[in-house]
């Protein structure tokens, strides 16, 4: 399909000349002055509209034409603006630059050049329309790139993700075991440019450290005892795509020196070979360990650690986000359960209270294991706390911080309206009964605790 261009031009004849000069990749459409522009405009279909800023009823100044351009910011805030000016209207076009137009072209048109810019600005409003749609996304079900949260902690991770997704650079991704460190590595290749290429997983430190150099790099026939033949190693089997170093604070210290010097110069030697390979290579590192602790012990070299940490990117505990627990829990019943073909099941009350009041000092991958171990124990529609080997937990048990009145009473909402929402699986109606309370007023409720839900 081409493209929806909108053209909004007072003079016909270079109307004429932009359809017929754009019109083989561009779907034009013509809007001689600012009435007949508005309704395209409200349309929201057109990303890109390019804009005369001498426009009836007085084309000889650029008044209608910034009047017109201001309005776009609100008719169609997404569209992109090119403005066309006089060659010798230079304040007009920085004008228009400053009250939000992307680009501009001059008159007379030369229309190879204004491809060019209309291409740019295409790709511009294509890119911020796929971020859109991934906000959107991860809004709307609490997902990313397979990644669930709806916390803040986990909307700052998603956040991060996007940016970090957008480049080249290293990245360092740190947490706890069972954090989600290789999903994330995996987030961050699938929204990248290289996402239709391999990611080449690699765990230091599961890879005996003779072995290791061979691993990372390959080898030639005879480069040591038993090498019967080449291996291409696995920097080599993830060109142009990208290489995830699992455990990298395993790394010994002979094998840190030669991956920074292919962080510095982007080829590699294999084992008893001679050739230089160039390599286009993405690094994504990660690791449960204190980096800079091992630094001063003297165990990781502080020069790969900067090279590494280029883009460093922090995942929470479960613990420090507990708005994702249920989630999580929900999210992982309902898969494995598929997978096991077991029908529809469901958390009795005491179970959700439980997996509420838990600590989770395994993290999501604990999570996920005792929902696996409460699926392999019962075969009842429904699971107990004593299924997922945890202990029932009353009110009355949980430690309670201090608090003001006002705190207090709010902390008790959320409790509130977070165990409705839970037990419903965020049905606004149900859980509205349940609290006995009325649509608006829960939705008034979850938009003031600032509950994110899962639809």
């Amino acid at each position: 399909m081409k493209k929806k261009l909108l053209i909004i031009e007072d003079e016909k004849s270079v109307a004429k000349q932009l359809r017929w000069g754009l019109g083989e990749k561009y779907e034009v459409t013509i809007a001689f002055d600012a009435t007949q522009a508005r309704p395209f405009l409200l349309s929201g279909v057109f990303p890109v509209v390019t804009l005369d800023l001498g426009l009836p009823p007085f084309p000889d100044t650029p008044e209608q034409g910034f009047k017109l351009l201001e309005e776009i910011a609100v008719l169609s805030p997404h569209t992109r603006v090119i403005v066309i000016t006089g060659n010798t209207e230079e304040e007009y076009a920085i004008k228009a630059i400053a009250l939000g137009a992307v680009d501009f072209s001059e008159k007379p048109i030369d229309l190879k050049l204004l491809k060019i810019i209309l291409s740019r600005t295409f790709k511009i409003a294509e890119l911020a329309a796929a971020k859109r749609r991934l906000q959107k996304e991860s809004r709307q079900t609490g997902s990313l790139a397979g990644m669930l949260g709806v916390s803040a902690a986990m909307n700052d991770v998603f956040d991060r993700l996007r940016h970090a997704s957008k480049t080249d650079y290293p990245i360092l991704i740190t947490g706890s075991t069972g954090t989600g460190k290789e999903l994330a590595a995996r987030a961050v290749h699938d929204l990248s440019q290289r996402a239709a290429q391999k990611m080449i997983i690699v765990n230091c430190g599961a890879i005996p450290e003779n072995l290791l150099e061979s691993e990372l790099f390959g080898h030639e026939k005879g480069a040591f005892t038993g090498a019967v033949s080449r291996q291409i190693g696995k920097f080599e089997q993830a060109q142009h795509g990208a290489i995830f170093l699992d455990e990298v604070g395993e790394l010994p210290l002979s094998l840190q020196v030669k991956l920074l010097r292919v962080l510095q110069e982007s080829s590699i030697e294999r084992l008893g070979g001679r050739q230089t390979i160039e390599l286009d290579v993405r690094v994504i590192a990660a690791t449960n360990v204190h980096l800079e602790k091992k630094i001063k012990e003297g165990t990781f070299r502080e020069d790969l650690y900067y090279r590494l940490n280029v883009v460093p990117l922090k995942l929470p505990d479960l613990s420090e986000r507990p708005e994702d627990i249920l989630l999580l829990a929900h999210h992982f019943l309902h898969e494995e359960s598929k997978k096991l073909k077991r029908g529809p099941m469901s958390f009795l009350p005491t179970a959700l209270t439980a997996l509420a009041a838990y600590g989770w000092p395994g993290n999501v991958r604990e999570l996920q294991n005792r929902i696996r171990r409460a699926l392999g124990t019962t075969f009842d529609r429904t699971v107990t706390a004593m299924d997922l080997g945890l202990e029932e937990v009353t009110e009355d048990q949980r430690e309670q911080p201090l608090f003001n009145l006002k705190d207090a009473r709010e902390a008790a909402e959320r409790t509130a309206v977070s165990r409705a929402l839970a037990l419903t699986d965020n049905n606004i109606s149900q859980a509205a009964k349940l609290l006995e309370v009325c649509r608006p007023t829960l939705h008034d409720l979850v938009k003031k605790l600032g509950i994110r839900m899962k639809k």
